[in-house]
């Protein structure tokens, strides 16, 4: 009893541990420079911030794992900045660049797709210790705002039309909302084999994937992203016709007596 109080204290005492608090104050600050660029004008300066976002929110949890300096702190602060950076961000952006034509409408979708992320934040903070870690229940907030940052990257670079544009945003949010909340499993590739042994074929493709980022990277990502989001119902749906063809188990025949 004596050594786990002693314990207790020395924790109190060092605090909250500076370097993941580095990469979540960083995604922090990308959400906030995402919310300010949009109201200036700044469209495509937003969406890379919320990809940017998305790179340190992904490395702050790797960085406490691999440093052994994870804390409750740090998990909490992590909620708070994603909320920020992948809730209330992409959610003006999207209202600001393509929903407020549509009044009440648009900016209600916009909250519809803030609220949505909240609640799959707090639903995600009470099940990660009962739900396995190789895949996410509904989709991730950080999945579902990178989506609309690369919606705007590609319809930047290809040119599409005012209305045709606005009306693809506002069906988007309702269904990236949708997702977020939905029981809906999408792969979280915590598992990756990424650092085991790989054969010469696996290096090319790799290369060849990042010559075609390299070349076109607002439209690469936009599909990279767009495939991971229709992943999870085209697994579900698949996985449901399997076992509706399962055949089901004979009874066996009660005998006369």
């Amino acid at each position: 009893m004596k050594r786990n109080k002693k314990a207790e204290k020395r924790d109190a005492r060092r605090g909250i541990y500076i370097l993941p608090s580095l990469f979540t104050s960083a995604n922090l600050f990308c959400g906030f420079y995402a919310i300010v660029a949009a109201i200036q004008g700044g469209f495509a300066k937003s969406a890379i911030a919320i990809m940017v976002a998305a790179v340190f929110d992904n490395l702050d949890g790797k960085v406490a794992r691999v440093t052994h300096t994870e804390s409750k702190f740090g998990v909490e602060y992590d909620s708070l900045s994603d909320a920020i950076s992948f809730g209330v961000a992409p959610g003006i952006v999207a209202y600001l660049w393509a929903l407020k034509p549509f009044g009440r409408l648009g900016w209600l979708a916009a909250f519809l797709f803030v609220a949505c992320g909240v609640l799959r934040l707090a639903r995600f903070n009470t099940q990660k210790d009962t739900v396995s870690s190789e895949y996410f229940v509904g989709l991730p907030i950080p999945a579902a705002a990178c989506m609309i940052a690369t919606m705007i990257l590609f319809i930047n670079r290809i040119g599409v039309l005012s209305a045709d544009r606005n009306i693809t945003i506002l069906i988007l949010i309702y269904v990236l909302s949708f997702l977020m909340v939905s029981t809906i499993k999408y792969n979280s590739f915590k598992r990756s084999a990424i650092f085991r042994k790989k054969n010469f074929n696996t290096l090319v493709a790799v290369v060849l994937i990042l010559s075609v980022i390299a070349y076109e990277p607002s439209v690469t990502f936009f599909f990279l992203a767009l495939t991971y989001i229709a992943s999870g119902p085209v697994t579900a749906l698949l996985h449901r016709n399997k076992t509706a063809m399962k055949p089901e188990p004979e009874k066996p025949s009660e005998g006369h007596m």
